[in-house]
């Protein structure tokens, strides 16, 4: 995770950015190389998108590696995407360490084989102390499934007789989902052109700011991350409120965002 020592102003910025890293197969054939050579050009803009996030004291990253549906891909490159994630966690988790940086990978992690769950717990084990930055990896992933499983949660303790179902709130749901206790994202980044969140944090992205670009993942750098974030700094978030209501909230110190 090494990179230069520039960072951007610290006025504003995001607490917890999400980034759906999108293009890894299109890079490789723009390359004339297989898709699979994307998805291992894809892992170092992994580490310079970190390498940023902590730099420029963002709280949460979120990145999705592997959404629910990538299990229809050729079943060649989802071989190579587990090999993959297989191959980093065990060379990252020690610097992420290193680094005070939390790993935490959300998803249905029950369709993995068992050497990679047993990696995984592994890996969230060794960083389960660092308090500097919090790497979310949703792999196996999908936001339907998220809320679909805080949702039985509930349900389950309404039949148990512990919850009454008039009583359930917002809080309640968001508290069975898998970022709960995080900062929501302020900010979601989408590499590749495409212009949608693909059932990724469907619930957790209700009042995040979007950014779309047409960089492909592989040439994702810490200027394209800055001009993200710089995008997200020249936003005026009003959740719902008028510019007037923001402007009076924030002269009063009871503005809070996120």
């Amino acid at each position: 995770m090494t990179g230069n020592n520039n960072s951007i102003a610290s006025i504003r910025l995001p607490r917890h950015v999400a980034i759906i890293m999108d293009g890894n197969g299109r890079w490789a054939t723009s390359q004339g190389k297989r898709r699979t050579s994307g998805h291992r050009a894809g892992a170092e803009s992994v580490r310079r998108a970190i390498t940023f996030a902590r730099r420029n004291g963002i709280e949460a990253l979120t990145l999705f590696a592997f959404s629910s549906e990538n299990w229809g891909r050729p079943q060649r490159e989802v071989n190579v995407l587990m090999e993959l994630f297989m191959g980093v966690l065990k060379r990252e988790v020690k610097e992420l360490a290193e680094h005070d940086i939390c790993l935490r990978i959300i998803g249905d992690k029950s369709a993995f084989n068992a050497r990679l769950q047993k990696q995984i717990a592994d890996a969230e084990q060794k960083t389960a102390h660092c308090k500097g930055m919090v790497l979310n990896v949703a792999a196996n992933y999908g936001g339907r499934w998220d809320i679909t499983r805080a949702a039985k949660r509930l349900a389950e303790d309404a039949a148990a007789g512990t919850l009454n179902p008039a009583d359930i709130t917002e809080d309640d749901l968001a508290k069975g989902l898998c970022l709960a206790g995080q900062p929501a994202p302020d900010l979601l980044i989408r590499t590749g052109g495409d212009i949608r969140i693909s059932n990724f944090l469907l619930w957790q992205l209700a009042y995040a700011e979007l950014y779309f670009t047409d960089v492909l993942w592989p040439d994702f750098d810490e200027m394209t991350f800055a001009a993200a974030v710089d995008c997200f700094v020249r936003r005026e978030r009003r959740f719902g409120l008028t510019s007037a209501q923001i402007q009076e909230l924030a002269g009063s110190g009871n503005l809070q965002e996120g």
